[in-house]
Formats: C-alpha cells, sequence, structure tokens
C-alpha cells in the first residue's frame, strides 16, 4: 500500500511539474523552430525573443504598475477589514452578532448577475475608476469565516487576562489576535493576492481606458489579437509568413504565461511555513 501510495503521488507530481517545464521550454524557444514540433521539456533553440515580443508594447509597464499597486492596496485592505470583521463576529456578547452571520452567509449563495453589478457599479462611480478593483472584492465571506473559525481556537482567556490588565478591544485585536494568528492570514493574503494577480476581467469589462488596465488584461488583449491575425491569414504565403517569425502566436501565450506566474510563484516560498498550517483550518476538530 505505502508503495502504491508513493507511486499515485509521483504521477500527481509529474501531472504538475511536466506542463510547466513544457511552458518554459516553449516560451524560450524560438517561435518558429517551436512550430515544428518536438519542443517537450526543454527548449532546443534557446531565444528571448518572446518576451522581447510581449514587452515590446509599452503598455505592459504601465499595466504592471497597476497590476501591483491593485496587488499590495487590494491585499493590505482586505487583510485589515477581513480580520477585523472576523474579530468582531467572534464576540459572544455583540448584539445581533447571529443575524450579522447569516446576513453575510447569504452572499455566498446569491448574487445579484452581471448587468446588475455593472450598473451597480456605474451608480457607484467605480466604472473607469482604479478602485473598480479594490472596494467590490475587499471582503469574501468565505475567508471572513475561515479567518473568524481560526479567531475561535484562540483561548479566550488570554483575553480575559489581557481585560483584566487594562487593555481594549483594539489593543486585544493588535497585540494578543493579529499575533496567533499568522498561519491564517498567510493563506488568506497568498489567495487575495493571487485573486488580484490574475483578474483581467474587471479590466475588461469595467474599464474603457487602456492605461488602468492590468496587466492580464492587457496580455488577454495581445493574445486576443495575435489569435484573430492568426485565424484571419487564410493564404498560404501568409501561414508561411507567420510561422517564420521567431515569436508566434503560441510561443506568445507561454511567454505570457511564464510573465504572469513568475511573481506569484517567487512570493510563494516565503510564506510556504505558514500555509500548511493555514489551510487546515476548521478540518480538525480539538
Amino acid at each position: 500500500m505505502q508503495a502504491i501510495i508513493v507511486v499515485i503521488l509521483l504521477l500527481l507530481c509529474a501531472s504538475i511539474i511536466l506542463p510547466c517545464l513544457n511552458i518554459l521550454a516553449l516560451a524560450f524557444n524560438d517561435g518558429s523552430d517551436a512550430a515544428k514540433g518536438g519542443v517537450y521539456f526543454f527548449p532546443r533553440m534557446f531565444t528571448l525573443q518572446n518576451f522581447k515580443e510581449v514587452f515590446k508594447d509599452g503598455k505592459i509597464i504601465g499595466a504592471y504598475r497597476i497590476t501591483v499597486a491593485r496587488t499590495i492596496i487590494g491585499t493590505v485592505l482586505s487583510l485589515w477589514l477581513i480580520t477585523m470583521s472576523a474579530f468582531v463576529l467572534k464576540i459572544k456578547t455583540l448584539p445581533g452578532r447571529t443575524f450579522f452571520t447569516m446576513a453575510i452567509a447569504l452572499t455566498m449563495l446569491f448574487s445579484g448577475g452581471l448587468i446588475p453589478t455593472y450598473i451597480q457599479y456605474k451608480n457607484l462611480g467605480l466604472l473607469n475608476s482604479f478602485w473598480v478593483y479594490i472596494f467590490p472584492g475587499v471582503i469574501g465571506a468565505y475567508y471572513l469565516f475561515m479567518v473568524r473559525t481560526f479567531f475561535d481556537t484562540i483561548p479566550d482567556s488570554l483575553e480575559e487576562s489581557a481585560k483584566i490588565d487594562g487593555c481594549g478591544y483594539f489593543g486585544i485585536y493588535a497585540k494578543i489576535i493579529l499575533p496567533l494568528s499568522k498561519p491564517v492570514i498567510a493563506v488568506i493574503g497568498l489567495y487575495t493576492a493571487v485573486n488580484h494577480w490574475n483578474d483581467w476581467f474587471a479590466g475588461a469589462f469595467y474599464m474603457n481606458s487602456s492605461k488602468l488596465w492590468p496587466v492580464q488584461t492587457v496580455l488577454q488583449q495581445m493574445l486576443r489579437k495575435a489569435m484573430a491575425a492568426s485565424e484571419e491569414g487564410a493564404t498560404i504565403s501568409q501561414l508561411i509568413a507567420a510561422q517564420a517569425r521567431a515569436a508566434t502566436s503560441d510561443s506568445l501565450k507561454m511567454a505570457a504565461v511564464i510573465i504572469t506566474m513568475a511573481p506569484i510563484l517567487c512570493a510563494y516560498p516565503f510564506i510556504q511555513k505558514y500555509f500548511a498550517k493555514g489551510v487546515m483550518i476548521g478540518a480538525v476538530k480539538g
């Protein structure tokens, strides 16, 4: 049985690692050479031309600024509001605690849909504004309950002793709750940052100005144009010319995947020690 488990885990790891190696190989391989096939896990003709083509458009630099600002501001603001809200809901003497909990839980089950959401953002003045990336999803109900569940595992005796020493709610929150909640904060921070970094939908649907597009939206539009151009090139001469280019639409896709994936992968090792503990929140009682 142990051998079977090891084999299954090795196959699972291979199913995750090998596609990533294939993406790396295609991203760093000459596009016209990759179009011939046979490039799997190592580049056959190493080149950086694919990345040069992606960064050739000046919009990508500005889009990275928007994405980085959005990720940092959105993640910090979400962590602050989620942890404060979870701390408030943890207080058993809070008036209407059950009502607020049920009201927040209902938002996980029902949604107004795309059109009502668009109209609401328009009435709030969020369209074509940087804050459309921040405010709508600043608090996630699932993350809120996840953090509150973790807060419930902190002994009440710590809070009682702090109150005896004259510490108020803000002091308990800042000096006791937050320092003991690093695992769940790390997990929620990672999930929130990844959601902000990978989101292209808000930029494509709620933003008319390309100057405020995040990098995901810029790359999505870039790839859409490249794919449309390759589909419209119906003549044989056009197809041959497209395949002869050093950077093809497929190679640009792979380079774009690396560009968008690398920053999050670089951040993950720094919070890995908290991640394993944080994702088990609520899985084991007692």
